[in-house]
C-alpha cells in the first residue's frame, strides 16, 4: 500500500447530521486528521458556525452549501461523507467528490459491497476512482466492522471455515432518536408493515455485511436471502425518545442466509430494539478450531462509525486507487 504524505491528512466532512457531527468531533480528536472544510447544503446550516454546531470552541470554520466552494485550494483531501444509506441516492455525490480529486470514506451502508445490489454503479465508481487516482469506501460499524471485517479477521487463525453464525442484539434506547423511529419504535403493525414496502424501515446493509462476511472467510456463497420482522413490546418500554405502549412495535428483527447451493454457510441475525435484553454481539465460526467472541454490551453503533469512518481515512488516502471494501484496509491503524 502506497504511503501517505507526511503530516496530517486533510479532510472535509460532508454532511452535519447526527452522525457527521459525531465524525467532526472525531476529526478533531485525530492526530492524524486535519479539518479543513464542512458542507451540508441545508438552508439552516448555511454559513453557520460549524464549532457552536459541535459544540467545540476554537473552530473558525463555517459551514459551505458545496464541495468546491469549501475545499478551495486544498489538495489531497478525503471526504468524510455522510448523507444517505441507499447509494443511489448519494452516488452523484461520490462521484463529484472524486471528480474534485478526493479520497472518500463513507457511511452510505451499500457502498460497503456494492457489486451486490447496484454492480453498474459500482464499475462506474470505480472507473472513475482510478481515473482521478484517488480511493472510494464505504464503512462504518456494521456493514463494516462487527458482522463482516471482525468475522473475517477472527477466521484468520483457524481451519476452513464451515458455517460462520453472528449475532447483534441492540437496544435502541442507547442509540439517537432517528434510529428508533428508523427500526418502527412507536409504530403499529399495520404502519410497520406499509413503511417496510416504502423501503423506510429497517437497517441498511446487511445483506452487504453477509456478502462480505463470505468473502472475507473464502466461503463461496450464491445466494443471500433476507427476512424482516417487528419486534412487539410486551410491556410499556420508557428510557427512550419516547414511550413504546405495549403491544406496538419495539423495533426490528432482521435476518439474512447465505447459501452455497442450497447449504447454509452465512446466518447473520440482527435485533435493534427499544428494551432489547442483554445486548451483544457474538460471532461463532464452524471450523477446526471452533471460535466464539462476545463482546458483551455490543460495539457502540453511532460512535463506532465515527471512529471507523476516521481511522479509516489516513489508510484510503494512501491506499492504490479505485473502489474499495473494508477487506483491503490494514487491520491496525
Amino acid at each position: 500500500m502506497p504511503q501517505a504524505s507526511e503530516g496530517p491528512v486533510p479532510v472535509v466532512v460532508m454532511g452535519l447530521g447526527f452522525i457527521g457531527q459525531n465524525i467532526v468531533r472525531a476529526v478533531l480528536a485525530s492526530p492524524e486528521l486535519k479539518l479543513v472544510a464542512a458542507v451540508d447544503p441545508a438552508p439552516r446550516l448555511l454559513g453557520a458556525s460549524l464549532g457552536e454546531l459541535v459544540g467545540r470552541e476554537g473552530i473558525k470554520l463555517k459551514v459551505r452549501g458545496r464541495l468546491e466552494e469549501a475545499l478551495g485550494k486544498t489538495e489531497g483531501a478525503v471526504v468524510l461523507h455522510a448523507t444517505g444509506s441507499r447509494l443511489p441516492q448519494v452516488a452523484e455525490q461520490v462521484l463529484a467528490a472524486v471528480k474534485a480529486g478526493c479520497h472518500v470514506v463513507s457511511t452510505c451502508e451499500e457502498l460497503a459491497f456494492p457489486y451486490l445490489r447496484h454492480p453498474e454503479l459500482a464499475e462506474r465508481l470505480d472507473r472513475a476512482a482510478q481515473k482521478a487516482r484517488v480511493a472510494v469506501l464505504g464503512t462504518g460499524v456494521n456493514p463494516g466492522f462487527v458482522m463482516d471485517r471482525l468475522v473475517a479477521t477472527l477466521g484468520q487463525v483457524c481451519g476452513p471455515v464451515r458455517h460462520a453464525q453472528v449475532v447483534r442484539r441492540v437496544d435502541a434506547r442507547t442509540r439517537r432518536e432517528a434510529l428508533q423511529r428508523k427500526v418502527g419504535a412507536g409504530m403499529s403493525e399495520e404502519e410497520f408493515f406499509a413503511r417496510l414496502e416504502e423501503e423506510a424501515l429497517g437497517h441498511v446493509g446487511l445483506v452487504e455485511s453477509a456478502a462480505l462476511c463470505a468473502l472475507g472467510l473464502g466461503l463461496d456463497c450464491d445466494d443471500f436471502e433476507e427476512e424482516v420482522a417487528p419486534v412487539f413490546a410486551e410491556e410499556d418500554i420508557p428510557g427512550g425518545a419516547y414511550l413504546v405502549r405495549k403491544g406496538q412495535v419495539a423495533g426490528v428483527a432482521q435476518t439474512v442466509v447465505g447459501t452455497e447451493e442450497g447449504v447454509e454457510r452465512v446466518r447473520l441475525e440482527l435485533t435493534i430494539a427499544v428494551g432489547a435484553e442483554e445486548p451483544s454481539d457474538r460471532i461463532v465460526l464452524d471450523a477446526e478450531p471452533r471460535l466464539e467472541l462476545e463482546i458483551r454490551g455490543g460495539v457502540a453503533g453511532d460512535a463506532a462509525t465515527a471512529h471507523a469512518v476516521v481511522n479509516a481515512a489516513p489508510r484510503v488516502a494512501a491506499a492504490e486507487p479505485g473502489l474499495l471494501t473494508v477487506l483491503e484496509l490494514p487491520a491496525g491503524r
